[in-house]
């Protein structure tokens, strides 16, 4: 029995890796013709923990049937890698420019604008000399608040709406910024545009900031999705449920799949050319989005960051979705998401550049 056993779960094992291994290369397939397969990325580390698991155990109870799990992890390196990297955490070198990326969620936190606003005091600590942000439209007297404390710190900067103004993204720089050109594609609330930055002396940098279509969950969905991870809804309402989330989860991964086609195919067009993309992809670090822009660019958190670097962090969404990347005129250092800061859905993430 004890034989028989062993054997069982030798073969959850190997079923395991495989379900890995679909999951971890499913970012190769078109949202746009199969929408359904499009979110399978959001459930890689489940079976990778499974695997690691799977591991421990073996090293436990039958060490040889370690090579398992450890061929599991050799053959799947490239996914594991990009969604949990790990690297020497080289010291960044002088000359090197600090590059943020942040979702502010319009300073929805902010509810005392009497207060100072955490985001705007955090800013001003981490000083980076790019700063990117999404969500930024607030209005009123957080925009006026917004607007001069930043501008006392950026003597430059510049934004772009969305062609309904449901969104609007930004840059303030240290740096000159002496063009804009907004990258089209089909969008309501969301939007990617391109500025171009003057580095140095005789050197400019195209700077492209995304946000991609949202999931499409309301508040109410994502309230209830929590509330499945919880396990508050059961049985044939949860499965009911998770339908629904999954089936709206893929309309929106088949919306966002040709705006990644169009930025990529902007970068293409400007090949040669200095290029700094930033931006809230709303998808996570095994999707179609990531991998369309990280074969026209290098993925700076890949390149040099560790760990998962979770960026969005509300109800129970855990997942990767803020990004930094450049083409080869940089080479990136130290790239981190920091989750010291809780005042947006999102954490910032942020790269330390040198030109090459």
């Amino acid at each position: 029995m004890k034989e028989f056993t062993f054997r069982i779960l030798a073969g959850a094992n190997i079923a395991t890796i495989i379900v890995m291994l679909l999951i971890g290369f499913s970012d190769r397939i078109n949202p746009t013709a199969h929408p359904l397969i499009a979110n399978l990325g959001l459930l890689f580390p489940a079976f990778l923990v499974a695997n690691l698991a799977f591991l421990a155990f073996w090293l436990m109870f039958r060490v040889k049937w370690a090579l398992i799990p450890v061929a599991g992890l050799l053959i799947g390196f490239q996914p594991i890698r990009i969604y949990t990297p790990f690297n020497r955490n080289a010291a960044t070198p002088e000359g090197s420019i600090k590059v943020m990326s942040y979702n502010v969620f319009y300073f929805s936190t902010w509810d005392d604008t009497a207060q100072p606003s955490e985001i705007l005091s955090y800013i001003k600590r981490q000083n980076p000399d790019i700063l990117c942000m999404q969500e930024f439209g607030s209005t009123g007297r957080k925009r006026e608040i917004a607007d001069s404390t930043l501008s006392a710190f950026y003597p430059h900067h510049d934004s772009a709406d969305s062609p309904e103004r449901g969104d609007e993204i930004c840059i303030y720089s240290r740096f000159p910024i002496v063009g804009k050109e907004k990258i089209a594609y089909k969008s309501k609330g969301n939007n990617s545009a391109a500025f171009r930055v003057v580095t140095a002396k005789g050197d400019t940098t195209i700077v492209v900031v995304n946000h991609f279509e949202t999931t499409g969950l309301s508040l109410d969905d994502r309230s209830k999705f929590h509330a499945m991870i919880k396990g508050d809804i059961r049985n044939r309402e949860a499965e009911q449920e998770s339908r629904r989330l999954w089936h709206k989860l893929g309309e929106a991964s088949a919306i966002r799949a040709p705006q990644a086609d169009a930025v990529a195919e902007y970068v293409e067009r400007h090949k040669g050319q200095s290029i700094i993309l930033v931006g809230d992809f709303n998808d996570s670090p095994i999707s179609y989005v990531r991998r369309r822009l990280a074969s026209v660019l290098n993925d700076c958190y890949v390149a040099s960051a560790n760990g998962p670097g979770i960026s969005y962090h509300y109800n129970a969404f855990y997942v990767r979705i803020d990004n930094i990347m450049c083409s080869d005129h940089w080479t990136p250092y130290r790239c981190h998401v920091d989750n010291s800061i809780k005042a947006s859905d999102h954490y910032p993430i942020i790269c330390w550049l040198k030109r090459g």
